[in-house]
């Protein structure tokens, strides 16, 4: 991160993952090196109700960085008006915020990636999860949301003889799909790998603008990362009541892993690295027997089973 000359800091999950990603953009300047902020056009379906992500197409109010990536700013939102979490960011940073298209796939998001940082003159992409099931084997009962940061993982792949996009998870547990041990389980099989290279935690002045932005943005997980953080302990409910989160000092710790050395221990990055649209990558988690927030969202909104 100090060798690098600006860093595109990404939350890979969708949705409020921008937000605890703040947190790790933040140490990439205490460090002495400037960063951008993003994340990618798709919004859970609690906020929008229109299933999957949404296409530059469908995104106003946006500049566009190549045809997978735009520049967002405070009052960039869906063609229904329903603003991003980016938004909300560059609302706060008073600066714009990247958006990656996912609707092509890893192939689309790897090129939105690389167009982003060119345009940006980010020489590092930090590509973060709140939570942990970047990183999941497929078979956890609580696995629910794996498409978004799977198709974001491929794409880093994609990219490994142009841009170095170095993974961090943040929150072990904190979006309450992987329980705590899953995910450390998970960093151990990356560890074995030669994957794992370095371990952060937020605090101070980092933890209480993590706070501000994620109450402002209403998203959950990665306020559950702050409380961690502050020594909270026990059981609490998230997404009304539907998920529970585990806290304790092990949802305030991002653990970083170099993407290429893990790249063989990540069966559903893996899974999509060819995928050319969403719904191709979807169908590769069908066929390994995993099903995905798509699926989710598209039963919610009575287009599929």
């Amino acid at each position: 991160m100090r060798a690098a000359r600006r860093v595109l800091v990404l939350g890979i999950g969708g949705g409020g993952d921008v937000v605890g990603s703040l947190g790790l953009a933040r140490r990439c300047e205490e460090l002495g090196t400037p960063f951008v902020l993003g994340g990618v056009a798709w919004e859970r379906i609690a906020v929008d109700p229109k299933p999957g992500p949404r296409s530059p197409e469908e995104i106003a109010g946006g500049d566009p960085l190549g045809p997978h990536a735009m520049l967002a700013g405070a009052a960039t939102a869906t063609s229904d008006g329903i603003p991003f979490a980016e938004a909300h960011v560059a609302g706060h940073l008073g600066t714009g915020t990247v958006l990656i298209d996912v609707s092509a796939g890893a192939v689309g998001a790897a090129d939105g990636i690389a167009s982003a940082a060119r345009e940006l003159e980010c020489d590092l992409c930090l590509l973060v999860d709140i939570g942990g099931d970047a990183i999941a084997a497929g078979g956890e009962p609580g696995l629910a949301s794996p498409l978004c940061d799977a198709v974001m993982l491929a794409a880093g792949r994609r990219l490994a003889s142009t841009l170095d996009c170095p993974a961090a998870i943040l929150g072990a547990g904190c979006d309450g799909e992987l329980t705590p041990e899953e995910v450390l389980n998970r960093v151990a099989v990356l560890a074995r790998a030669g994957a794992w290279i370095g371990t952060w935690s937020p605090a101070g002045a980092i933890l209480d603008e993590v706070e501000a932005v994620a109450a402002a943005s209403t998203t959950e997980a990665s306020l559950q990362v702050v409380r961690c953080a502050r020594g909270e302990v026990g059981d609490t409910a998230i997404r009304g009541g539907r998920r529970t989160v585990r806290l304790g000092p092990v949802g305030a710790l991002a653990f970083c892993f170099d993407l290429a050395a893990a790249s063989a221990e990540l069966p559903l990055a893996s899974a999509v690295l060819e995928s050319d649209s969403i719904e191709a990558a979807r169908a590769a988690h069908e066929a390994i027997g995993v099903r995905t927030e798509l699926d989710y969202e598209r039963s919610r909104a009575g287009e599929g089973p």
